[in-house]
């Protein structure tokens, strides 16, 4: 692969290379998902891990990462720069807090994992904030 692909990026990798990207694209991609009802992982990360994964390796599951219908406008905005809805920043840090706060109350009894928790959902919160509100 010598030309620039879709993505805009040369490269030129074996067959074991893009088998290792795409691997790591699929795992990323899944974690993503996971990320959607777990607050701990992060989505987006993930996902931009995914696409930039599939960009080396399989041209195909790039566009279909950036048409899905569930979150390729969501990445190509973030991509661009344009950052997220508010109703997605709202909701995603409520529930970041809810789930994050019944685990530290109910679930985890261990000081020391309470505060990496907490943590994790002061630096999520963090970021979600300081990312671009997209209108549109």
């Amino acid at each position: 692969m010598n030309d620039a692909n879709s993505c805009g990026i040369k490269c030129r990798l074996s067959k074991p290379k893009r088998v290792l990207f795409f691997v790591a694209g699929s795992i990323s991609l899944g974690l993503g998902v996971l990320g959607v009802v777990l607050p701990v992982l992060p989505t987006t990360p993930f996902l931009l891990l995914s696409v930039a994964c599939y960009c080396r390796s399989s041209e195909r599951m790039y566009r279909w990462m950036l048409s899905n219908k569930l979150f390729g406008r969501y990445i190509s905005n973030y991509r661009a720069g344009k950052g997220i809805p508010l109703k997605t920043k709202i909701f995603a840090v409520v529930l970041l807090w809810l789930l994050i706060g019944y685990s530290v109350v109910f679930l985890v009894g261990i000081l020391f994992v309470q505060v990496i928790l907490f943590a994790v959902a002061v630096g999520v919160t963090v970021h979600l904030v300081k990312l671009p509100t997209f209108r549109g």
